[in-house]
C-alpha cells in the first residue's frame, strides 16, 4: 500500500459500480471465536485486503437466507443446519451514483472441530479471531466490526 491512502485502489469507484443487497454470516465458533476471511486484495471488491465476515450479494429470486446458503457453500464448502436473523445495515448511496441497499446478518454457529473440514473458496485466508482482535487490532470491514461489537454488547449480561 502507499503512503498516501487515497492512492489506494481501495478508493477507485469503478465505472457502474452496481449496489446489491448482501447477506452475511457471523459465524460463531463454540469457544466465542468468529470466523472470519481476509478479502482479496484486489480493485472491484469493497474492502479489498480487510478481514470480513463471508457472505455476499442476493441474487434474483434468493431470499437473504437462500444467498446466505450459497455462498457459505461457495466460500467455504459449508452448509449450516440454520442460521438466525441479527441484524440489518442500510447504505444509502444515491450520492455516489448507486441505490440504497441493505446489508442482512445472520448468526451461524460452528463447531471449532469442523474447521478442518472446511475449504476456502473466496479470499485469502480464513483465521477464528476474537472479538478484540476484530474491533482493536485486525483491519476490518468498518460494517462487519460494529456488528461483532453489536453481538458482543447484546450477548454480554446487564
Amino acid at each position: 500500500m502507499s503512503d498516501a491512502p487515497e492512492n489506494h485502489h481501495i478508493f477507485t469507484p469503478l465505472p457502474g459500480q452496481i449496489f446489491r443487497d448482501a447477506t452475511a454470516a457471523i459465524i460463531v465458533l463454540d469457544d466465542g471465536r468468529y470466523l472470519m476471511q481476509l478479502r482479496d486484495d484486489k480493485p472491484g471488491i469493497f474492502y479489498p485486503d480487510h478481514w470480513g465476515f463471508f457472505g455476499g450479494a442476493i441474487e434474483s429470486g434468493e431470499t437473504a437466507e437462500e444467498g446466505l446458503m450459497r455462498e457459505l457453500e461457495e466460500e467455504i464448502g459449508y452448509r449450516p443446519p440454520d442460521c438466525n436473523y441479527f441484524t440489518r445495515m442500510d447504505f444509502f448511496t444515491a450520492d455516489i451514483g448507486g441505490r440504497d441497499v441493505k446489508r442482512l446478518y445472520y448468526t451461524v454457529p460452528l463447531p471449532v472441530s469442523i474447521l478442518p473440514d472446511l475449504t476456502l473458496g473466496e479470499g485469502r485466508r480464513m483465521e477464528p479471531l476474537t472479538a478484540a482482535e476484530i474491533v482493536l487490532e485486525k483491519r476490518v470491514a468498518p460494517y462487519d466490526s460494529f456488528v461483532v461489537w453489536m453481538h458482543q454488547t447484546m450477548n454480554k449480561p446487564l
